[in-house]
């Protein structure tokens, strides 16, 4: 019987009145059949001792381990072999983690990608150029399955085929994910052999609480904080607060100063967290020389009087619309519209919506 699993799902059990009961009883099956006086001896306070009585009355072992067994989900609690190492040495860790899918081995190593919800091109392609080549490589991106960046961080993951872990603050029963416009997202990450985790147990809804709560996991589970774009008060920002307190490597990319969404990875880069404007700088500062160095990709040569080159000349990661491209390339519009479909299907450029042309 799996009585840290039990112990998990009831609702005012913190960490420190984990640890006391784990303490005092060693074997959690004895807290199961113990008197309040007992439990008041523990270190749990009376209140909360009658309070917890009455659930364990409530909620049977076998009922909630029927469930996780349905549910396809299993526990993982601290002190025990498998539980994450880099997390449990962080100064609050969670006591159990909720798991669908597969944890990584403590071998590989683990990147933290967050940033707004409220992201712009620049952040969403900066986000896909930095995580495809290194989840490439082996690197684990961690993230909390927020719209915006964090699903671009683990989209751009899967699409490397790489693996990523998906940190909640809500259950992770299938009906339970959060957002649940994710839901198929996080089904995609645990077949790639990733895992979708929280510190909640199932059926748990998200609170005001809970996200700034599973921040701290993203950060503790992971060698560094990449930091891609976030406003002064963001969630993200919450992460890189707490990177720094567990003595872990914060992450940013730089922004245009005039930009609402970067001046927090810029405020953080003035404050001394390293700048990172390619995959092989993240590689430095994690200290990953096991992982070869990332080499771009030999470009093919086109000759610049063309129409392809003069559009690649002109284009950059900043989206231009099509009739400032005609206008500055002086292509007429029937070229142009044949030369981008064709450039676009080489992967050459992209159309990020509305006519509106990026360099890849």
């Amino acid at each position: 019987m799996n009585y840290h699993a039990w112990l998990a799902h009831f609702p005012k059990i913190t960490s420190a009145r984990y640890a006391r009961l784990q303490a005092y009883f060693l074997d959690l099956k004895n807290l199961y059949y113990a008197e309040l006086d007992e439990i008041v001896k523990a270190g749990l306070e009376e209140n909360i001792a009658i309070e917890f009585l009455t659930w364990r009355d409530k909620n049977p072992i076998e009922k909630i381990l029927e469930r996780l067994q349905k549910e396809n989900i299993y526990t993982v609690s601290l002190g025990e072999p498998n539980f994450p190492p880099l997390l449990s040495q962080i100064n609050d860790p969670p006591h159990t983690l909720f798991v669908r899918g597969t944890l990584p081995t403590a071998e590989r190593p683990t990147l933290a990608v967050v940033g707004t919800r409220r992201f712009t091109t620049y952040g969403k392609l900066v986000c896909e150029d930095l995580v495809a080549p290194l989840s490439a490589q082996g690197v684990i991106i961690v993230s909390g399955l927020a719209l915006g960046i964090d699903g671009t961080a683990h989209t751009a993951t899967l699409e490397a085929g790489g693996i990523t872990i998906a940190v909640l603050g809500s259950g992770i029963n299938k009906t339970h994910i959060f957002p649940s416009a994710h839901k198929p997202l996080a089904e995609k990450i645990i077949a790639a052999g990733g895992a979708v985790i929280s510190e909640y147990p199932v059926d748990f809804l998200p609170t005001q609480y809970s996200f700034p709560a599973r921040n701290r996991i993203i950060a503790g589970l992971s060698l560094g904080s990449l930091i891609i774009e976030a406003p002064l008060k963001s969630g993200a920002l919450i992460t890189a607060r707490c990177a720094l307190d567990y003595n872990r490597e914060v992450l940013c990319v730089p922004h245009a100063i005039t930009s609402p969404t970067g001046a927090g990875p810029n405020n953080l880069i003035k404050f001394g967290a390293k700048m990172v404007t390619e995959p092989n700088d993240i590689l430095e500062a994690l200290n990953l020389q096991e992982i070869k160095q990332i080499i771009p990709v030999k470009k093919e040569k086109i000759d610049i009087n063309t129409p392809e080159g003069k559009i690649l000349n002109y284009l950059t990661k900043e989206p231009k619309n099509i009739n400032q491209i005609i206008l500055e390339t002086k292509i007429d519009s029937a070229t142009m519209g044949a030369t981008l479909a064709i450039m676009e299907i080489k992967g050459q450029i992209k159309n990020t919506g509305g006519m509106n042309y990026i360099k890849k």
